[in-house]
């Protein structure tokens, strides 16, 4: 036989932890948004040198909709509670290398709701340049608190986010209020993506952009769709909010909002 072992290394033991702790009653809604008038625009602004990065573009589109849907930015606090929070704090994975490993780090875009397309690409390009270190695992670079937890046996490891994870104001400080996860960052990707859950009520996956014929004004026209995914907490959204949300987004991004 011809084979290689390596090893499960810490970080993606707390990464395996961290997937097996998010259990909720997940809705997901599996959209599609005409995004051709927005990718022109953003080309034109690459012509004229202005950085506008399609993820920001996105975010800023998610972010504008949570402001009006303010039940979507919010976390369970306890069994009886539930936090509404005005700031809403995008986390968003970006992948690293680190140690010949590809180490996911979540960076906190905070206060997002208060940022232009452009801002929002700045803290993205930001993220993207952060320099990895043993020190930073998962959730950016941790304090003592997250540090002790995430070093601890598995046990107490369990028990630590189980606590903390009832608690909305150690969440929003440690993951942020949302998460827009975007596989296109890293390359050319055509197919959906789906989330499992997760720490929040609300959060976007987005996957590929395709081609197709439709019609318009009685011709047909090619035009690219975006691919995306919005999961939310059954538990706290139910299906019409949700079919609202989803309408709402996609009719910013159709009509190319803030470009």
């Amino acid at each position: 036989m011809d084979y290689e072992i390596i090893p499960f290394t810490k970080a993606r033991q707390n990464i395996s932890l961290l997937l097996e702790l998010r259990k909720k009653n997940v809705i997901h809604t599996v959209l599609e948004a005409d995004v051709t008038d927005a990718r022109e625009k953003i080309k034109e602004y690459k012509k004229k040198g202005i950085d506008v990065s399609f993820t920001a573009w996105f975010i800023k589109c998610f972010v504008e909709v949570m402001k009006e849907e303010k039940l979507f930015n919010s976390i369970r606090h306890g069994r009886k509670k539930i936090v509404i929070y005005n700031d809403i704090d995008v986390a968003i994975p970006i992948e690293r290398e680190f140690d010949m490993e590809a180490r996911p780090v979540a960076y906190i875009i905070r206060k997002a709701n208060e940022m232009g397309i452009e801002d929002i690409t700045k803290e993205i390009r930001k993220a993207q340049k952060m320099e990895i270190e043993e020190k930073t695992q998962v959730l950016d670079r941790m304090d003592f608190l997250r540090k002790f937890a995430l070093n601890s046996p598995a046990f107490i490891q369990k028990f630590l986010w189980l606590v903390l994870g009832k608690n909305a104001f150690r969440k929003k400080k440690y993951m942020g209020t949302t998460a827009v996860t975007a596989v296109g960052m890293k390359g050319n990707f055509r197919g959906w993506l789906f989330t499992l859950g997760g720490h929040f009520t609300t959060s976007a996956a987005i996957g590929g952009i395709t081609k197709k014929v439709v019609m318009s004004n009685g011709k047909p026209v090619e035009r690219e769709f975006l691919r995306f995914i919005i999961s939310v907490d059954h538990d706290i959204i139910d299906g019409a909010p949700l079919a609202r949300f989803s309408n709402k987004l996609i009719n910013l991004m159709e009509e190319s909002y803030g470009l």
